[in-house]
C-alpha cells in the first residue's frame, strides 16, 4: 500500500500559509513565482517536469461556477503529481447546513489544500481561519489573486517586465480591479482605473495601495476620462459589466456602463506594443468590441493558459515540504 508523503494535516510547529489576496505574498516571493511559472510552462509535457505534490490531495470547492478555474487547478494538481478532487455544495454536507468552521475541519484531515470559489469574502477567510491546510481565494466578491498571477505572468511575457508599466482597467471596480490595485501597489506600475461613477473600487483597498512606497494607483470616474487615461498605456484590461449573483442588475448596469466598451480607437491610443487582457468570459460588442479580443493585441488565450502554470507555481510555493 502506498502511504502518503506527508499527514494532510499540519503540526502546530509548521504554520499554515493560506493564498486569500495577493498581500500573502511579499513582492519578492510573487516576482519568483511568475518567473517559476514561466519555467514550469517551459517543463510541460518533459520528463523534467516536477511532481511536488506527489501523494497529495486537493479539494476545488466551487460554490460559483467555473470554467477556467475549475480546469486549471484540476489539470494543474495532476500535472503536480496529486490527486483533484472537484467539490460542489450540492453533492457535499456544505450544502445541506454543514458549518463552513466544521467543513474546515473535515477537509484538514482529507486534503493537503483546498481551492475555494465563493461568493463573500467573508466565507473565505471563515474557512481559513478553521483549515489547518492551505486556504486558495479560487474566486470571492472581494479579491481574485489567482488570475492576476496569469495576467502578471502574461504581461511579463509580453513586455519583458512589470515594474514601471503602465496598466488601464476601465469598468466596474470590482474583485478584478482590487487584485490589479494590490499588483500595483506591490510590484510598482502605474495603474489607472476608470468606472462609472457610483461603481469605484473598495475605498480601503484604494487608499492602502495609494499610501503604499510602491506603484501609482489613481482612480477616475466618467467615460470621458477613458481616452485620456489609454494614451501611451502598456496595458488595457477590462471585466464583464454583469458578475456572478448580479444578475438582477443587468438592465441597469448595461445601460450605466454603455460608453466603457474598450474600442479598437481606444487600443490605438496605448503603446505600439500595448496588449489587451480579460479575464473571461467575454461579452463581445459589451465590454470590448470583437476587433479588440480576437485582433492580434489580444493576449486573452495566453492570459487563460498562465492560469494553469502560475497555479502550479502557487501550489508548489504552498504545499513545499520543509
Amino acid at each position: 500500500m502506498n502511504v502518503p508523503a506527508s499527514s494532510p494535516e499540519r503540526s502546530p510547529q509548521s504554520p499554515v500559509r493560506h493564498f486569500l489576496t495577493l498581500r500573502d505574498l511579499s513582492r519578492d516571493e510573487l516576482l519568483q513565482l511568475i518567473a517559476r511559472a514561466s519555467e514550469l510552462k517551459r517543463l510541460r509535457g518533459q520528463p523534467a517536469h516536477p511532481k511536488p505534490l506527489a501523494g497529495m490531495s486537493v479539494g476545488i470547492l466551487l460554490e460559483k461556477s467555473s470554467t477556467r478555474t475549475r480546469i486549471s487547478f484540476e489539470v494543474g494538481v495532476f500535472e503536480l503529481g496529486g490527486l483533484p478532487i472537484t467539490l460542489k455544495p450540492g453533492d457535499i454536507q456544505l450544502g445541506r447546513g454543514e458549518t463552513i468552521e466544521d467543513s474546515a475541519r473535515m477537509f484538514s484531515r482529507f486534503l493537503h489544500a483546498v481551492v475555494f470559489r465563493t461568493s463573500t469574502h467573508e466565507r473565505l477567510t471563515r474557512l481559513a481561519q478553521f483549515s489547518s491546510v492551505p486556504v486558495i481565494n479560487g474566486l470571492c466578491d472581494l479579491h481574485h489573486p489567482t488570475q492576476l498571477l496569469a495576467d502578471l505572468q502574461t504581461v511579463q511575457e509580453n513586455l519583458g517586465h512589470l515594474e514601471g508599466v503602465r496598466v488601464v482597467w476601465v469598468g466596474d471596480g470590482n474583485n478584478m480591479a482590487h487584485s490589479w490595485i494590490e499588483a500595483a501597489s506591490l510590484l510598482g506600475f502605474d495603474l489607472t482605473v476608470v468606472c462609472p461613477v457610483g461603481y469605484e473600487p473598495n475605498q480601503a483597498i484604494v487608499q492602502a495601495a495609494q499610501q503604499s512606497a510602491r506603484g501609482t494607483v489613481r482612480v477616475l470616474t466618467g467615460a470621458g476620462a477613458i481616452d485620456d487615461a489609454c494614451r501611451d498605456a502598456d496595458v488595457i484590461t477590462t471585466d464583464v459589466w454583469v458578475s456572478m449573483g448580479q444578475e438582477g442588475e443587468s438592465g441597469e448596469r448595461n445601460a450605466v456602463f454603455t460608453d466603457f466598451t474598450v474600442t479598437a480607437a481606444r487600443m490605438k491610443r496605448a503603446k505600439p506594443n500595448a496588449v489587451f487582457l480579460h479575464c473571461l468570459p467575454a461579452h463581445r460588442g459589451e465590454e470590448v468590441a470583437a476587433d479588440v479580443i480576437d485582433g492580434p493585441r489580444s493576449r486573452v488565450w495566453d492570459e487563460a493558459e498562465n492560469r494553469l502554470h502560475s497555479q502550479k507555481a502557487l501550489l508548489e510555493l504552498l504545499l513545499s515540504r520543509p
